[in-house]
C-alpha cells in the first residue's frame, strides 16, 4: 500500500508538471500534423499564396507589463475566484473589464458582483442602456495577457479618424471572435496581417485596418449594441459578424423530456469521471477511452416545416432566431447610415452526429456537449446549427449582404478545439484562413468598382462612446 501510494504521488507530480508546460490541446506544439492534414483541404482564393498562412502579425507596439498591483490582485483572485469556483462566484478575469454601470447597478444587490473584491471598473454607457454588459479596459495589458487599444478592443492602436486609402473592417462577436486572452493574437489580427501582405504583394496602394470588437459572452442583442455605440461611429466599410452558439435555444422546439442524468456509458468511464477532478492519473486514464456520445433521455423535438428553406421574416422562427434577425436588422440599418456593410457568417463547432472524442485530450468538449447541452443529442445540435446557418445565409441573400461560409470547409477535428466551441491557436488560424479566402473576392470586387477605399468621412476628433474614461468604484457588502 505504501509503495502504491508513493508511486501514485510521483505520477501525480509528474503529470502536474507536464500539464503545466503542455496543456492537453497543445500536445502537438508545432501544429505540423494539423497543418498538413487540413491546410490544403481549404480552397484558396485566386492570387492567395499558401505561404501566407505562416505569416504572423507584427508584435503589438502597445503591449506593456501589467501594473504590479494588478498582478498581485490577480494572484489573489486566482486562489479564491478561479475557474473552478461556483458559477455565481466572481471570476478573476472579470476584474480586468470596465463594466456597464447600468448593468451593474448596486453591486451588493447582484449575486455575482457581490463576491468581487470590493472594487470594480465601470463606465457610463453613452445611451444609458445596460447593453453591452462590459468593455475591456482601454490601453491596457492585463495579467491574463490581453492587450487593448484606446477603445478597449483587442489588438494594436488605432486612430479614430480613418486615414486616406484605408479599408476599415471590424470583426464583432463573442468569445470565438475575441479568442482566449492568453493567445498571442486573434483571428482578426491574423486576417489583418495577411491582407496587408496580400495588398503589398499586389501593389494595391491600399491599407487594410482590421479591428476586433469581440468580447466573450455577448449575445446577438449585446453585439448589436456594440455595433450601434462603438462600431458605427468609426465609419467601417465592412463589419464581419461571427457568433451562433449563445443564442441557440433548443428548448423552444423540445418537449416531453424523460428523466435522466448526464453520465457516460459503462462502469469504467463513470468511475474515471468521478475520480478525474481529484487525480490526474484518473484523468490520464481517460485517454485510453475514445468516447462517443453519452446516453441521453428520450424527448420530442418539433422541427419547422420550412427547415430546409426558412422564411426569415417569420415572427415565430424557432430557436429564438427571430430576435437574432431583429438584431441583424438593427446592425444592418445602423451601418447603412454610414455607408458600411454587414457581412454574416455560418457558425462552426463540434456538434456532429457520430463524433468520437478522446476522454482526456477532449475532456472539455465532452463536458460541454454532454453536460452543458444536456439532454440534447449530437444529431439535434448539428441539425439546429445547420438550420441557424441557413437562416443566416437566407437573411444575407434577402438583403444583399456578403455571406462567408465558415462551417462548410472547417474540419470537425477535435484537436482544433479546446472545447466544443473555441479553437486552439491552430484552430483559430485555420478558421481565419477560411475567412480570408472568402473575403478576398469581396475586397477585389469593391476595389475594382471604386467603392473601396471610400472617401474619408467627416468625423469628430474623439470617439463619442469613449469620451468618459472608465472609473474604479469601491464598495463593501458586509452588514454595517
Amino acid at each position: 500500500m505504501l509503495s502504491l501510494g508513493v508511486s501514485l504521488g510521483l505520477a501525480e507530480a509528474t503529470l502536474a508538471a507536464i500539464d503545466w508546460f503542455h496543456p492537453p490541446w497543445m500536445l502537438d506544439t508545432s501544429g505540423t500534423r494539423i497543418t498538413s492534414a487540413h491546410l490544403d483541404e481549404i480552397p484558396r482564393a485566386d492570387g492567395v499564396s499558401r505561404d501566407l498562412f505562416f505569416v504572423d502579425p507584427a508584435p503589438l507596439p502597445n503591449r506593456t507589463a501589467p501594473p504590479q498591483d494588478w498582478i498581485d490582485l490577480d494572484r489573489q483572485l486566482q486562489k479564491t475566484a478561479g475557474a473552478d469556483s461556483p458559477p455565481d462566484r466572481f471570476k478573476a478575469w472579470d476584474m480586468w473589464k470596465a463594466w456597464n454601470a447600468a448593468f451593474v447597478g448596486d453591486p451588493c444587490r447582484n449575486s455575482y458582483f457581490r463576491s468581487a473584491p470590493g472594487r470594480l471598473f465601470v463606465y457610463d454607457p453613452p445611451d444609458g442602456s445596460a447593453r453591452p454588459p462590459f468593455r475591456y479596459l482601454p490601453n491596457a495589458t492585463t495579467p491574463m495577457g490581453l492587450t487593448t487599444n484606446a477603445f478597449g478592443w483587442r489588438g494594436p492602436p488605432v486612430a479614430f479618424r480613418r486615414r486616406p486609402n484605408t479599408v476599415r473592417i471590424v470583426f464583432v462577436g463573442a468569445s470565438t471572435t475575441a479568442e482566449p486572452q492568453s493567445y498571442p493574437w486573434s483571428g482578426a489580427e491574423l486576417v489583418g496581417a495577411w491582407l496587408d501582405r496580400w495588398a503589398a504583394d499586389r501593389k494595391l496602394g491600399v491599407t487594410f485596418e482590421v479591428l476586433n470588437a469581440g468580447r466573450e459572452s455577448l449575445r446577438a442583442s449585446d453585439i448589436a449594441a456594440v455595433v450601434r455605440q462603438e462600431v458605427v461611429p468609426l465609419h467601417p466599410d465592412l463589419v464581419f459578424y461571427y457568433e451562433g452558439n449563445l443564442d441557440l435555444d433548443l428548448s423552444t422546439i423540445v418537449s416531453d423530456v424523460a428523466p435522466g442524468a448526464a453520465r457516460p456509458a459503462g462502469l469504467l468511464a463513470n468511475g474515471l469521471l468521478d475520480l478525474a477532478p481529484y487525480l490526474r492519473t484518473a484523468n490520464r486514464a481517460q485517454a485510453l477511452l475514445d468516447e462517443g456520445e453519452w446516453p441521453k433521455p428520450a424527448y420530442r423535438i418539433h422541427w419547422p416545416a420550412d427547415e430546409r428553406d426558412p422564411d426569415v421574416s417569420r415572427p415565430d422562427l424557432p430557436l429564438k432566431l427571430a430576435s437574432v434577425v431583429r438584431d441583424f436588422d438593427a446592425m444592418r440599418e445602423g451601418l447603412a447610415s454610414v455607408h458600411g456593410e454587414l457581412a454574416l457568417s455560418s457558425f462552426h463547432w463540434l456538434a456532429k452526429e457520430g463524433l468520437v472524442l478522446n476522454g482526456f485530450r477532449n475532456a472539455a468538449a465532452l463536458d460541454e456537449l454532454n453536460v452543458h447541452w444536456f439532454p440534447y443529442r449530437y444529431a439535434d445540435l448539428e441539425r439546429a446549427t445547420a438550420f441557424e446557418n441557413r437562416v443566416f445565409a437566407e437573411y444575407a441573400a434577402l438583403h444583399g449582404l456578403p455571406f462567408i461560409d465558415v462551417a462548410r470547409p472547417m474540419p470537425y477535428d477535435p484537436d482544433l478545439f479546446t472545447d466544443a466551441t473555441h479553437g486552439t491557436p491552430f484552430g483559430v488560424r485555420l478558421r481565419a484562413w477560411i475567412v480570408l479566402q472568402q473575403l478576398v473576392p469581396i475586397l477585389e470586387s469593391r476595389l475594382a468598382s471604386g467603392a473601396w477605399p471610400a472617401p474619408v468621412p467627416d468625423m469628430p476628433d474623439v470617439h463619442p462612446a469613449f469620451r468618459a474614461a472608465a472609473r474604479l468604484i469601491t464598495f463593501s457588502c458586509t452588514p454595517g
